[in-house]
């Protein structure tokens, strides 16, 4: 376009395309830092492990907090002399010595092996003495009777028995606050994992066996609770909700499950063990005292288990006993 009084002059493609880089370079870290700024957000939200809600929660969120402060012994003093050294010997410092032939100093040795060692060393003993005192099978010290539960993972639901009160439930887990809980945990179908973050450790669930878990809920409060292993199509709709109440809400819960509901025996538990998922919660007012016993030890037939047809290995299903 010809240049002249009260005209503009037109750039090419080429260089237009090159004056709008440089803004698209500056969008980008505005971009990231929007990206940091909702991850922090979401970090920060409640309902994990660094919630904790119970004594077992607690003592593991303290774990991992420790072994964090720990770790950050030798990893904040190895960014630092990283920045250090990249500072010092940059080509423009005439003081920066050059060293060929330094090859040995006992002194850097004794550092960069002792202290890791150090720590690695006292991180195993945290996380040593840790795992004992939170090992799944030690009862919570409680001047209260435990409740107890007997936990059935299905094809994907969650199936909870409470022995002493003879009533059950589906993807509900009613227990009192304050009161310890003692989890008697199998499954029906595939090996599942029985986890709900706020109150602490998992723990697994295996057919024919019998695991043992003791929780706890500090105050009233509903927990989510998950399947914490993958076990199927419908492993992403495998979870339930923990409701922690008052001693006379779970008397009115018990009451209320018991004026409701069907009854739970062999037969209704062979139609709830086939495949279902993203199932609502539901209560049995009576439930059979043998059946959790029946299905640990497999007197009756395992629930169908995910599908093994299709491409891939060949899978030989177990033949039944």
């Amino acid at each position: 376009m010809r240049g002249g009084v009260g005209t503009v002059k037109q750039l090419p493609d080429s260089r237009s395309a090159v004056v709008t880089r440089p803004l698209q370079r500056q969008a980008v870290p505005c971009r990231m830092s929007a990206a940091l700024i909702a991850l922090l957000s979401v970090s920060g939200c409640s309902g994990g492990v660094l919630d904790a809600q119970g004594p077992i929660g607690a003592a593991d969120a303290k774990i991992l907090l420790n072994a964090v402060g720990i770790m950050l012994v030798i990893v904040v003093p190895t960014i630092i002399a990283i920045l250090a050294f990249g500072w010092w010997f940059r080509a423009s410092n005439t003081r920066a010595r050059y060293r060929p032939e330094f090859v040995y100093s006992g002194g850097i040795e004794v550092v960069v092996w002792g202290i890791p060692t150090l720590v690695i060393m006292f991180l195993g003993g945290v996380i040593w003495i840790g795992s004992h005192d939170l090992d799944p099978f030690k009862p919570i010290s409680s001047p209260d009777k435990p409740t107890e539960v007997q936990v059935v993972s299905l094809d994907w639901k969650w199936l909870f028995i409470y022995p002493d009160q003879g009533v059950a439930s589906v993807n509900e887990l009613a227990v009192p606050a304050g009161i310890p809980v003692h989890f008697s945990l199998t499954s029906a179908s595939v090996m599942n994992m029985f986890f709900v973050p706020q109150l602490g450790s998992m723990i697994a669930t295996m057919n024919g066996m019998v695991t043992q878990l003791h929780l706890a809920a500090d105050k009233p409060g509903e927990f989510y609770g998950q399947s914490a292993q993958f076990s199927g199509d419908g492993f992403s709709d495998m979870n339930f909700i923990l409701r922690a109440v008052p001693q006379d809400g779970f008397a009115q819960w018990i009451a209320t499950a018991r004026q409701s509901g069907s009854a739970l025996d062999r037969t209704s538990y062979l139609a709830l063990c086939q495949q279902s998922s993203n199932v609502r919660p539901f209560t049995y007012r009576t439930v059979d005292a043998s059946l959790f016993n029946a299905v640990v030890n497999q007197q009756l037939p395992p629930c169908p288990g995910p599908n093994i047809e299709g491409p891939g290995a060949t899978v030989r299903p177990r033949l039944e006993r």
